[in-house]
């Protein structure tokens, strides 16, 4: 299998073990996952689906934020606890993602699962000298890890604004360096809190990640992504305070999947212009919204457009439902072949499309790419 690699920002070669270690950076469940979120687990499906395919084992662990700023501000909204907040939020996410037939993952660790292991993984920071103590706080410093920005690439000031962007507070006077990132803060009244030897407080967001990716898949994985958004700050963070304490390569393969917007925007909880998978499988087939997200290229930006994308899954679903005779072989040899190729899932629908116009089966290859016909 070939795959980009974000931090060589380039095709490279995947040669996967017996068993293949992948983690998904899952939801922070204040709200509905929309199709952005959606097409991140449903790219991370495909890889187990021809992992597995394949001959070879997947262990894909899906992370829950379930304490950070956004859920901890969203619970204060509606006057209810954060936990209670996450489960129902939870809930909804894995009813919406059954409907677009996802393979369970091996595992949907909450971030409260892990406070000790956080809290150790803080305390072999500070002992390796990467992280320092300041005001109740501990921050990694990122002067201490040479290789910081190689995962995104960025130069400072692009890295300075996006931490800006996503809560990194660059401008806060207890850092030594702007860029460097908390490990740990105290907590403000009305939020949980956690004793650690630092005072009382919560974990910050990235070191959550690196914490549940070593204690479920060991010191380096296979394949670890998610949203284009996250390459920086969190998967850049992810990986220095991982390699500063383990010594080892933190990730093999860096998967990231572009951003779904609409209307030319990006599609954001912010913002407000969401479009929420159970909302489409009420009109639409399941199978048909999984088309259409397939019908995409995973590291792409795109616009999703209702009234084209829809239409257009729903007539190829007919078509390939349509197409009876023959035993399928050559659709799903053309589909393992463009997986194999960078995850190609356009080329994949093309491929049996063809087969499909041509009166032959294609229920092999669609039921690789999660469609049952």
């Amino acid at each position: 299998m070939r795959l980009f690699d974000t931090a060589h920002r380039d095709i490279v070669e995947f040669e996967p073990g017996p068993l293949v270690t992948l983690y998904s950076c899952g939801i922070t469940p204040y709200d509905a996952a929309h199709l952005g979120h959606a097409a991140v687990y449903l790219y991370f499906d495909m890889l187990q689906r021809r992992l597995q395919d394949a001959g070879h084992r997947t262990k894909c662990i899906r992370n829950v934020t379930d304490v950070d700023d956004d859920i901890l501000r969203k619970s204060r909204e509606l006057g209810v606890h954060y936990l209670d907040l996450a489960a129902e939020e939870m809930a909804r996410f894995d009813a919406e993602m059954g409907l677009l037939n996802l393979l369970p993952v091996f595992a949907e660790p909450r971030a409260t699962s892990a406070i000790s292991e956080i809290l150790s993984l803080i305390g072999a920071a500070l002992d390796s000298g990467c992280a320092y103590e300041s005001a109740g706080a501990v921050y990694f410093e990122v002067a201490r890890f040479p290789r910081f920005g190689r995962i995104s690439g960025y130069g400072r000031q692009q890295m300075l604004a996006l931490a800006a962007e996503h809560g990194g507070n660059p401008d806060d006077p207890h850092k030594r360096d702007p860029l460097d990132f908390v490990l740990w803060q105290p907590s403000l009244s009305d939020e949980p809190a956690w004793e650690s030897r630092w005072g009382p407080g919560r974990p910050g967001w990235h070191i959550e990640c690196s914490a549940l990716a070593l204690r479920d898949l060991g010191e380096t994985v296979d394949i670890h992504g998610g949203g284009r958004d996250l390459v920086f700050p969190h998967h850049e963070c992810e990986t220095a305070q991982s390699e500063s304490v383990t010594g080892k390569p933190f990730v093999k393969v860096w998967f990231h999947v572009g951003l779904v917007g609409l209307d030319g925007t990006k599609m954001s909880k912010s913002l407000g212009n969401l479009v929420f998978v159970g909302e489409l499988c009420k009109e639409w087939e399941p199978a048909a919204v999984r088309l259409a997200l397939l019908a995409h290229h995973y590291r792409h930006d795109w616009d999703w457009r209702t009234n084209e994308d829809m239409p257009a899954a729903a007539s190829r679903l007919a078509l390939w439902s349509s197409a009876q005779e023959g035993d399928g072989r050559r659709g799903l040899a053309a589909v393992r072949a463009a997986l194999d190729d960078d995850l190609d899932t356009p080329a994949a629908l093309d491929a049996l499309d063809a087969e499909a116009v041509a009166g032959r089966s294609v229920a092999d290859g669609a039921r690789l790419l999660g469609v049952e016909l």
